[in-house]
């Protein structure tokens, strides 16, 4: 299960480091859409998002407290999808549909999220290949 575990850690936390590194390296395209959705302060909100991302996602492709990587991207999800894919503000058709899709997409993130922080939370170092155990620890 170890080889399994980590390629979808590796697989899913590739979308959130290539973000990351897009909100950092281009920091004016980003922050232009980002005050285009009304995110006070745009500038601040694209950098502080961008590094936590991809803290995020490394923490959970390394396994290092990969519980805390993978809240860390929820975190980082739920404000987003209300904010950014806020498709029922949308008037045009076509748009309409391509928010509700990307909401749909960052819920089933969230989604994933969850179950590797509860995968981490509750098979720590079982799991194998990860640098430390988990932060927390529940119940299996």
């Amino acid at each position: 299960m170890s080889g399994t575990f980590l390629a979808a850690r590796l697989l899913f936390a590739m979308l959130f480091i290539g973000s990351g590194v897009a909100h950092i390296a281009q920091a004016d395209a980003m922050t232009q859409y980002a005050q285009a959705k009304g995110v006070p302060q745009a500038r601040l909100a694209t950098a502080v998002s961008g590094v936590w991302i991809v803290i995020g996602g490394l923490s959970v492709a390394l396994g290092l407290w990969g519980d805390n990587g993978a809240l860390m991207l929820v975190v980082f999800l739920v404000p987003a999808t209300f904010v950014m894919t806020n498709f029922w503000a949308v008037d045009d058709p076509m748009a309409k549909q391509t928010e509700q899709v990307m909401f749909m997409k960052n819920i089933a993130l969230c989604g994933g999220g969850l179950a590797i922080f509860v995968m981490f939370a509750t098979l720590g170092d079982t799991l194998g290949l990860t640098i430390t155990g988990s932060a927390f620890e529940l119940q299996p």
